[in-house]
């Protein structure tokens, strides 16, 4: 089934501080919550780190559609979190779309 461009939006985006960045990536991230829950438009923005691996940190989303999803990233919050992350990263952000299949 495809998606229509009036679904929500589930994704998990993915990111890896460079070993002697993890606390200005994590401070980063915290900073996007509260901002971004606020916005309209979104469901669910929570941050995890891996047990396994310190560092790596996911941020699950959910957005209304893909408006919202759009307006998201177009924010200063997210600009200005933008501008400054990829030095904070051993590697390129993921961000992983999903399709939800439970409740």
């Amino acid at each position: 089934m495809a998606s229509r461009s009036s679904d929500p939006l589930y994704s998990l985006a993915i990111l890896r501080a460079l070993p002697d960045r993890r606390d200005e990536l994590l401070a980063a991230l915290q900073g996007l919550i509260e901002p971004t829950r606020a916005e309209p438009g979104n469901q669910d923005y929570v941050l995890f780190e891996s047990r396994s691996e310190p560092g790596t940190f996911y941020m699950r989303e959910a957005f209304d559609d893909q408006t919202a999803l759009d307006t998201h990233f177009a924010t200063p919050h997210f600009q200005a979190f933008a501008k400054g992350v990829d030095a904070l990263l051993a590697s390129p952000l993921e961000l992983l779309f999903l399709d939800r299949r439970s409740e």
